[in-house]
Order: C-alpha cells, then structure tokens, then sequence
C-alpha cells in the first residue's frame, strides 16, 4: 500500500467529468417538474432555467479562482479550509462523505435502473415482471431495486479496481449523452418554428394544472438538482494533470456548456408537443411526435446511459472522500481510509465506506420516496435537501475569501464571490419555501450526522 493518488487525467476528461456529473437526469425529468410548477408557463420556466444556470456560473467561477490557488487532495475540502479553518474543513468533507454526494449517487442509481426497464418494457411489451410496468413497476418493482443495487455496485467495482477504466466510461458517457439533446434542441426548434407549437406554448398556459406556493421560486429549487454536481469534479484534483491550470479551465468551460445545452433542450421540447401533453407524459412525447416512436423509446436507453455516467461520476467522487479526510489525519482510523492500492492507485477502504453509506441512503429513499413505508416526520427529498445544504455551507467560505485574499483583484476577491453569496442565498430560500416543513426534518438529520462526525473524529481526540 501507499498514501497518495498519481496525476492521471487530462483536461478533457476533466471537463468530461465536469459535464458528465451534471447532465444526467435532471434535465430530463426535471424539464416535466418545471412545467408542472409553473403550470406550463413556458417563459416562467425558461427564466427559472436562466436563473439556476446563472447561479451555478457564478459559484463555479468563484471556486475556479480558489482551485487556482489551493491544491491537496479534495478541493471542495481544500477551499473549506483554506478560507475558513481546518475544523470546518473536516466537517466539509464529512458532510461530503456521509450525506451530499452517497445521497445523491443512490438516486441516480435508482433512476438509471428505472429508465432502464423503461426502455425494455416499451420496447418488449411482454417482458416479464412481477409488478407490471403500468401499475409502478419500473419505480418500486423488485426488479428495478435490484438492477439499483447491481448499478451501485458496478460503479463502485469500476472506480475501485480501475481509476483510468472509470475515466474513460465518464467521457464515453458524456458523448453519448449529448447527442439525444442536441437532437432534440435543433430538432425541436425546427419543428417548433415550422409548425407553430412553439409559438403557441409561449403564449399559453396548460389548462387545469393548479399552481402552488411561488412557482418560480419552487422552480428555481428544482433546477438545483438538474445543475449540481460540477463541485464533485474537484475532489479528483489531486488526480489531474497540472490541477491548478486545467480543472479552472474545466469548470469553466464545462459549467458553460451545461447552461447552454440545458436552456436549448427546454427550449427545443417546447417545440414537440403541448405543454399539457409535456406534463402529462414527459418530454418522451415530444420525441416520439418528432423522431417517431421508435426513436422515442431510444431516449429512454439514453437517458439511462446517461444516468449511467452521472452516477459513474459521483461514485468517483464519493470513493474518495473519507481518504481526502485520512490525508489529514482526520476522520475516523485514518491509517486505514488513508490507504492507497499500489496496483489500481485507489483508495480501497475509502471507497468500500462510500459504498456502504451510499446503499444506507438508498434504503432511505426507497422506504421513504419511493415505497412510502415510511411516513410523518423525518420524510425529505434525499436529492434536492443536500444539493441546497451545500449552498449554505458555500457562504462562510465566500465570506473569508473576500476577508482574506488581498492580493486578488476586484472581480475574484469581490464581484464574483457577492453574487455566488446572493445566489447561494436564493438557493436556500427557494429550498425553504419549496419544500417546507421537510427542511427541518433534514437539517435535524444533518445535525446529528455532523455531531457523530466530531465525535469519531480522531484528530481532534490527538491533539487533546
């Protein structure tokens, strides 16, 4: 065994791994929630697609200017601290470890099962299943939790045993992933145009859809989930090649990518079918209207390859948070989550933790989102709550860079940081009034999470 990770990714797989974590999911089936928030408002929706991509721009721009300046092991935890303290780096990176990114891989797991048979059942009408696709089958079937299962422990055999195999899957996924949207973003727009549907979906609204709350506010929250996960691509910056050059380069490039191809493809499906039919069927219909039924099914197989990659994406990050905390010292027995395998150059123990957390979390999903076994109190949206969480999390390190950092110029030490606070702020407000009640109930989980982090915590009882 050794201690320490080898620079092994390039500036494209780099930015591959910027644009692969992001686009997965989100923009497919949180296209159909933006409209159901808005009642089908066209321009309401585009502006609150607007509105998240600005504010991913402007945080991953503020963070760019930190990679280029700080550089261990995981610069999330690096920039945390740097900036604020090394306590709160700790906390970081448990939060990272334990709730943000095992949340998060256990969802898109479970959805890329989910399109999974999605496609098998629409293109084989008689596939066997013990709970028929119309009657859920695809969603809480022992079929699709089991396929979750093999998908979460797939990603984790690739990242684990082959570092540079996981690399490759993430760019050949990307790829793969853009063509249905770019597809549909040309496609629709043409056919939009032409045919008139686009015009008419600016215009008008869907009828009888009943509008709660602030939509754009509870849009906005929902974006957050199609536009997070760009931050995961700094826990690899120890692996990248010339890190404090390329992974700036990759955030940027990559973050500006993923806004225009976000806006273009909400645009391009506005112009495939009503926004009626949109929320009803999703943006399948749109598709099938436009590339015929064949073609339609096909998204689903690509929808699901994507989810693939995201999911991919966040096992890589997730693998590795516990030894960027063991790298330090810190964390629980970091002697054994500090390990590295000489043969595939990964943190082993680090990564078997990440696996285990992660099927923790994905239980909670099913009984609570999924089944709904569980009811009442403690019930929360494992995917949405921790992407805002991190937002809060974002400010104290905002604050003490604009504090702290006087060499940096105006637009780095203050423009950028003042409006990645404001939109952080927007973020945890739209959260808040999004989702309500079960903001509590999450933030009392976190707490205690981060409470039993202190108390493994086996550099502060060293240094005691």
């Amino acid at each position: 065994m050794s201690d320490k990770l080898q620079r092994k990714y390039g500036l494209f797989t780099a930015i591959c791994m910027v644009v692969g974590i992001v686009i997965g999911s989100g923009v497919f089936f949180k296209a159909q929630a933006i409209l159901e928030k808005t009642g089908g408002n066209m321009p309401l929706g585009i502006l609150a697609w607007i509105i998240g991509g600005a504010i991913m721009l402007v945080c991953l721009l503020t963070f760019s200017f930190m990679g280029q300046k700080y550089e261990r092991v995981n610069g999330l935890v690096d920039y945390a601290e740097a900036t604020v303290g090394s306590r709160y780096g700790y906390f970081m990176g448990w939060f990272t470890a334990t709730i943000y990114f095992p949340g998060m891989t256990s969802v898109l797991a479970w959805v890329s099962a989910r399109y999974t048979l999605v496609f098998i059942t629409s293109a084989f009408p008689n596939f066997p299943m013990t709970i028929p696709a119309a009657e859920g089958g695809c969603l809480i079937g022992p079929e699709c939790m089991a396929l979750t299962l093999f998908y979460l422990c797939f990603s984790y055999g690739m990242n684990a045993l082959s570092p540079k195999l996981a690399g490759k899957f993430q760019t050949s996924t990307t790829v793969i992933k853009l063509i249905p949207l770019a597809l549909m973003a040309v496609g629709g727009l043409i056919v939009g145009l032409v045919g008139g549907q686009l015009q008419t979906n600016f215009v008008t609204v869907a009828p009888n859809i009943e509008v709660s709350g602030n939509p754009l506010f509870a849009s906005v929250c929902a974006t957050a989930f199609a536009y997070e996960g760009w931050i995961i691509a700094t826990s690899i910056n120890a692996e990248i090649k010339d890190s404090k050059k390329n992974l700036p380069k990759a955030l940027i490039i990559g973050g500006i990518i993923i806004a225009a191809v976000y806006i273009f493809y909400y645009i391009g499906v506005a112009g495939g079918a009503s926004n009626a039919d949109l929320i009803s069927q999703g943006a399948t219909v749109a598709f099938t209207n436009i590339f015929g039924s064949f073609l339609g099914n096909v998204l689903n197989l690509f929808i699901a390859i994507s989810c693939l990659g995201t999911t991919n994406g966040l096992m890589l990050g997730c693998t590795r948070c516990m030894y960027s905390l063991a790298d330090r010292g810190e964390g629980p027995a970091p002697e054994v989550f500090g390990e590295v395998d000489k043969k595939t150059n990964m943190p082993t123990n680090s990564a078997i933790f990440a696996l285990m957390v992660t099927a923790a979390w994905f239980l909670y999903f099913y009984l609570t989102n999924l089944a709904g076994t569980w009811t009442g109190p403690f019930v929360f949206d494992s995917s949405e709550l921790p992407i805002i969480t991190i937002y809060l999390v974002y400010i104290p390190i905002l604050i003490q860079w604009m504090r702290k950092e006087k060499d940096q110029n105006v637009l780095r030490r203050f423009i950028m940081p003042i409006l990645a606070l404001c939109g952080s702020v927007f973020m945890i407000v739209a959260c808040v009034i999004g989702h309500k009640m079960a903001c509590v109930w999450y933030l009392i989980v976190f707490v205690v999470i981060m409470a039993i982090g202190g108390i493994v915590d086996k550099s502060r009882k060293t240094k005691k």
